[in-house]
């Protein structure tokens, strides 16, 4: 029998990360995320873990970093200011390959923005954040259930494949409240463990494949294993290497072991689309708007369904070139200027219309709004025009 509560979206990431086996967090507290480091701070002593409030955003990762690199799975949460001065430690722990997550609760901006306003406009910061190609993940809760569940498998993500995983929520989905079941103990739930060196510590090479995973099995510092970590291209030893056939090599390994893998990664959700005429795109806060908006549509004769995005990077390609070849329009509805449209419009390759409803005056959408964006869409199927 599992317990019945009342959790806001940030209060059930804390849950989340518990039953995932994360035993350190580090940051600095910023709204609209403050609720995710209250709760650790209580939580993680509850279960021997520890909680450090450092003295700013960026020395919060670290913490987190470092924490990783001793065997310890770790997590650290903010909002777009916080999100931007951690960028350039996202960029070591993805080339040194170090399981994390960051929870970036969004909020409107550029700058202080609006700090308790809903939004959606560091979509394309998580993807392409800090400098240079770099390969990470990304997922986005919808609802308080999903905040607990995606926060388990953004840690599993991140200890398979030994990279940063970013939990994408937003202001909507991080203080809403709702009915959520947890169990009474997350003994039995299943917990991800990193690969570990199968040879003795004067065999092991820290950036190896040793099985044609990519992914190179990760010691723990103070394990008797020793290794070098550096933001550096490296080879094998993690030493620096800067040949252009180490740099190739190295790419291509960091790319190939999440894109070889996007059937496992890449999850998306589908919601009255096997018929529909016009598909709404949308992610986050923003497709709570769009299953009242697909119903609405539905009870007015339009053929109206909902694509979803879970895994937000990598980016859904696949499924969204299949669904173009089955529907007239997709319209794609985020609370920003327009962002993760771009993407979609690249992978129809002009196969269908895309059309844009953006949102981006503090308030997300309501069902009827977007419902008349729905209806202009199916207009234009009507008259052949986009």
């Amino acid at each position: 029998m599992g317990r019945v509560l009342l959790l806001q979206g940030n209060q059930a990431v804390v849950e989340g990360a518990v039953a995932a086996g994360v035993r350190f967090y580090g940051g600095y507290p910023i709204t609209p995320s403050t609720e995710i480091a209250e709760g650790m701070a209580k939580r993680l002593p509850e279960v021997g873990g520890k909680f450090m409030q450092t003295e700013d955003e960026l020395a919060g990762i670290g913490t987190v970093i470092g924490a990783s690199m001793g065997g310890v799975k770790a997590m650290t949460a903010t909002s777009g200011p916080g999100f931007s001065l951690k960028q350039e430690m996202i960029g070591l722990a993805c080339s040194a390959e170090i399981p994390c997550v960051i929870v970036n609760v969004q909020r409107v901006g550029p700058a202080t923005g609006q700090p308790t306003s809903p939004a959606q406009g560091d979509v394309m910061q998580a993807r392409w954040g800090t400098h240079g190609d770099h390969w990470l993940i990304a997922v986005s809760p919808s609802s308080v259930p999903e905040c607990f569940d995606l926060t388990r498998r953004a840690v599993a993500l991140s200890e398979t494949y030994r990279c940063p995983v970013i939990l994408l929520m937003d202001e909507i989905v991080g203080h809403m409240r709702e009915r959520i079941e947890l169990p009474d103990s997350y003994e039995h739930l299943p917990v991800v463990k990193r690969k570990a060196p199968s040879v003795p510590p004067e065999e092991y090479l820290a950036y190896a494949d040793t099985d044609g995973s990519k992914v190179p099995a990760m010691a723990a510092f103070g394990s008797g294993y020793r290794w070098h970590v550096s933001g550096l291209v490296h080879d094998e030893t993690g030493f620096p290497k800067g040949t252009p056939a180490a740099t190739r090599n190295s790419q291509d390994r960091l790319r190939e072991k999440l894109m070889a893998n996007t059937d496992d990664i890449v999850k998306a959700e589908r919601y009255r689309a096997d018929d529909a005429d016009v598909v709404v795109v949308a992610y986050g806060g923003a497709a709570r708007t769009a299953y009242d908006a697909v119903d609405l549509a539905r009870e007015a004769g339009i053929r109206a369904g909902l694509f979803r995005p879970i895994t937000i990077w990598p980016f859904a390609e696949r499924a969204i070139g299949e669904l173009a070849q089955k529907t007239k329009c997709l319209l794609v509805h985020e609370l920003n200027c327009g962002q993760y449209v771009r993407e979609v419009e690249r992978a129809v390759k002009g196969r269908v219309p895309v059309r844009l409803y953006a949102k981006y005056d503090n308030e997300p959408a309501t069902p009827e709004e977007l419902l008349a964006e729905i209806r202009k869409a199916a207009e234009s199927i009507k008259e052949g025009r986009q």
